[in-house]
């Protein structure tokens, strides 16, 4: 590099070069540049990696979000963590995959992002972003609009997390609720209809055990010998323990009948239907821990102002360099790549007559000569038209060629051509 006595540009870094490449500069025409020139392309490229590392982490925020298994009480983990501090609420299975796609993530977001840069041109030259600048830029605007929104969800609902957790847990238990709710309404009717049934073995059952526990009562008092009678296992005891022997027997019976046991089956298996539904309403309730429910919450709880305003910030981040580079003015830098652009051009033999002609809607169109291109088309049609002059040579040489063998010896040249012709003497 050439030493100037009157300005010596500094020496870039790795970690400079690195955000250069990332903001699409040229290396070697910056380390000839301006030291400005170097801080804005740094700058840019900064912002650029900024981008597509927050992506990253969004990305793989959002996939662990969606992927990561689910409870009917959001809280709980929480509520682990604090009891217990070296457990850590997470699934590695999860975690791994999560940063896997958030590396991938954000590195496509880091592609487009440099892309998006790298095309958008420095328009006129001046700080003012004209109409016509602006119109060319607005799929770029779109694209960098687009990808801000997505990064902005995810981190939106983690700025958010533990009045999010909250509103998710009161909803899972609304769920719950509403679920055990149903399934006891269902539980009571289907055991109602099954007790109707065997509504007379069930009240003769329910008499059956008022009268033991009474006539129990009333053998404990006889053999103590209270209200007058003997202490003691007497007639009047034994009898009442007769009649006690007589329930039990009659309500074993009862029980035993095939009619009774098929009803209690019948409720058994009521149950376990209701225990059942009763887990199915947990299970639905842990599916309101995914990532659509968490945005809704965010929405619920942020209010749109918010929500809107973080939006706005990631969308002034991602399109940043886009209007910056609409804004820049012709620098050092700009000047050497021109000029890089045309020695190329030049060492290509191309040649650009700008503003040469007006095409149909009368815009004024650049003329692009190939010089080299139309060297070897000329050369192309050259050799050929002369390898067409000389087949048309070598073709009337054998022609005279041939008319002087016919002139020699005509005759046969004759025999040649018709052999078999009459009066032909060796026919």
């Amino acid at each position: 590099m050439k030493e100037r006595d009157y300005y010596i540009t500094p020496k870039s870094n790795r970690v400079m070069r690195f955000l250069w490449k990332a903001a699409g500069g040229d290396r070697y025409l910056l380390e000839r540049a301006t030291y400005s020139d170097q801080v804005k392309y740094m700058c840019l490229g900064g912002i650029v990696f900024a981008t597509g590392a927050m992506a990253g982490l969004a990305g793989g925020y959002a996939f662990y979000t969606i992927f990561s298994p689910k409870t009917a009480d959001v809280l709980d983990k929480t509520k682990t963590l604090l009891t217990n501090a070296t457990y850590i609420p997470t699934d590695p299975m999860t975690v791994v995959l999560s940063v896997i796609f958030g590396i991938i993530w954000g590195l496509i977001i880091f592609n487009i992002d440099r892309f998006i840069v790298t095309s958008t041109g420095k328009g006129d030259g001046t700080e003012a972003i004209t109409w016509e600048e602006l119109k060319g830029a607005i799929p770029r605007i779109i694209m960098g609009m687009i990808i801000a929104i997505t990064i902005s969800k995810p981190v939106e609902i983690r700025m958010f997390k533990t009045e999010i957790d909250l509103a998710v847990q009161k909803q899972q238990k609304k769920e719950i609720e509403d679920g055990i709710l149903q399934a006891q309404a269902n539980y009571d009717k289907k055991v109602a209809e099954t007790k109707t049934k065997m509504n007379k073995s069930y009240k003769r059952l329910d008499e059956i055990d008022s009268l033991v526990n009474y006539l129990t009562v009333q053998f404990n008092k006889e053999v103590r010998g209270e209200g007058g009678s003997v202490p003691g296992y007497e007639k009047r005891a034994r009898a009442i323990e007769s009649q006690i022997i007589q329930l039990k027997d009659e309500k074993i019976k009862i029980v035993n009948n095939s009619e009774y046991l098929d009803n209690v089956a019948e409720q058994k298996r009521l149950q376990g239907e209701f225990n059942s539904d009763v887990k199915e309403a947990e299970k639905r309730a842990a599916t309101l821990d995914g990532l659509l429910i968490r945005i809704q919450k965010a929405h619920e709880i942020a209010g749109w102002v918010i929500s809107l305003f973080i939006t706005l910030l990631f969308m002034a981040i991602e399109l940043t360099p886009v209007f910056f580079k609409l804004m820049l003015i012709k620098t050092p830098y700009d000047y050497l790549a021109e000029n890089r652009d045309e020695l190329i051009k030049a060492e290509n033999g191309i040649e650009v007559r700008y503003d040469y002609y007006k095409d149909k809607v009368g815009q004024e169109r650049h003329l692009v000569i190939n010089h080299e291109a139309h060297k070897l088309v000329y050369e192309k049609i050259k050799v050929t038209e002369i390898q067409k002059e000389l087949t048309d040579y070598a073709v009337e040489q054998y022609k005279n060629r041939e008319k002087k063998k016919i002139d020699e010896n005509l005759d046969d040249y004759i025999k040649n051509i018709s052999p078999d012709e009459p009066g032909n003497p060796q026919a």
